[in-house]
């Protein structure tokens, strides 16, 4: 696990292939996302900052939310509530945040930005005062998981494409994994790629991760990893 600061009010947690952020305002804290193998993401964000700290995960998957169990509650969309209480098994009080919604930590509003396609309740924060996107997993140039229960391809490009029109508000992107940070030019190549893929386009190769099957697609920008060679495709063409 490593600290490194950003700004003079912003912090990147690197967990073992997972990171999350701490965000400090006048009043309060947000924390976003909650780490994988460490349990204690409150209190290490407890010894970077003196504020009450709230919590807001990107999604449910299990690499975001190990250590949700420290807050009384947690924001999340509703959408990912199956996500996260049944596929992962994980406890505890959803506070629902929908697309559009601010949070306001005093003089530091994070407005929440929808991003179904990767998990249907996946979410991005824009952090109006840096012009910074955390943008959890769907903007990144490592693996994209496309595999598994409620992943969906059309979904996603119209995420990006809803992304792509956000470009003025944010100058730089901070993903959940992959390098730090990227540019705002990925969506666009993301989207490019996630469309070569559904047209049957880009040739995928067979892989396992996690005991599972997947096809593996390598769009340059990043990798897509799907269930079978027409699970990302769209069979309708």
């Amino acid at each position: 696990m490593e600290i490194i600061q950003i700004n003079e009010d912003t912090w990147r947690i690197e967990d073992t292939g997972v990171r999350f952020f701490l965000l400090a305002g006048e009043k309060k804290a947000l924390l976003i996302d909650s780490g994988m193998q460490i349990s204690n993401a409150k209190e290490i964000a407890q010894g970077l900052t003196a504020l009450p700290i709230e919590l807001l995960n990107t999604h449910g998957d299990r690499d975001h939310v190990g250590s949700n169990g420290e807050f009384d509650f947690f924001y999340m969309s509703p959408a990912e509530a199956s996500n996260y209480y049944n596929t992962n098994k994980k406890a505890g009080r959803m506070v629902p945040v929908s697309d559009g919604d601010v949070l306001d930590l005093g003089n530091r509003e994070i407005e929440i930005i929808a991003l179904p396609g990767h998990t249907p309740g996946s979410i991005a924060a824009l952090d109006r005062k840096h012009r910074a996107l955390i943008s959890g997993d769907p903007i990144q140039d490592g693996d994209i998981f496309m595999f598994g229960v409620q992943r969906e391809m059309h979904a996603y490009i119209l995420s990006l494409e809803k992304l792509e029109r956000y470009r003025d508000r944010f100058d730089t992107i901070y993903p959940s994994h992959g390098s730090f940070p990227v540019g705002p030019e990925l969506i666009e190549a993301l989207r490019e790629g996630a469309e070569r893929v559904m047209a049957g386009e880009t040739a995928g190769t067979d892989a396992e991760i996690f005991g599972t099957k997947i096809r593996r697609y390598d769009v340059g920008a990043a990798r897509f990893l799907c269930d079978a060679q027409e699970a990302c495709q769209d069979t309708m063409r």
